[in-house]
């Protein structure tokens, strides 16, 4: 009995853990312009307060937010990045074949931290971005969450470094 109470306490409390935000919050934080040009992206931790997403919408998000702030964070210096997704929504597959395209949008605070030092918070950012779906052939066969997730990382660049992690082209919908 009693270990049937602990396991159902840790599932509790491991279930209510995923949806706490991960930040601390607060206005908005600019970088210190030193840390502009030295910071290195490290880990990446996500949290949402809903459940609209497929299971591997962290993974996905992470990846993709990664790969954009490596194109943005070019230094030495380790800096850990905290996001809460606030609100999410993805475009429809039945409005992008009936309409010819849909919009998606999602919103959120973004804190860049310091592990060497407590995670002290060192910037923090609200981020908001709205893509299309790509089309019907988009809408219906893409990765929304993928494209939503790679705008996200190239705005939150954009934000915090003042500059697209893209170079100007076709490849570059956010248009650098």
């Amino acid at each position: 009995m009693k270990l049937l109470l602990t396991v159902v306490a840790l599932a509790a409390l491991a279930a209510t853990a995923a949806c706490a935000p991960v930040i601390q919050g607060g206005p908005p934080i600019a970088l210190p312009p030193g840390l502009q040009e030295t910071a290195q992206v490290g880990t990446i931790t996500l949290s949402s307060a809903w459940l609209n997403a497929e299971d591997d919408f962290a993974e996905t998000f992470s990846d993709e937010v990664h790969e954009e702030l490596k194109r943005c964070m070019w230094g030495t210096a380790p800096v850990n990045v905290r996001v809460h997704i606030d609100d999410m929504q993805r475009g429809s597959r039945v409005g992008a074949v009936l309409n010819g395209d849909a919009r998606q949008t999602m919103s959120g605070t973004v804190e860049f931290v310091d592990p060497a030092h407590g995670n002290r918070v060192l910037g923090r950012f609200p981020v908001a971005v709205t893509t299309n779906v790509g089309g019907r052939i988009g809408g219906v066969l893409g990765d929304r969450q993928m494209m939503l997730s790679e705008a996200f990382g190239r705005a939150l660049c954009e934000e915090a470094f003042g500059r697209n992690p893209r170079d100007p082209g076709p490849h570059n919908a956010t248009a650098g």
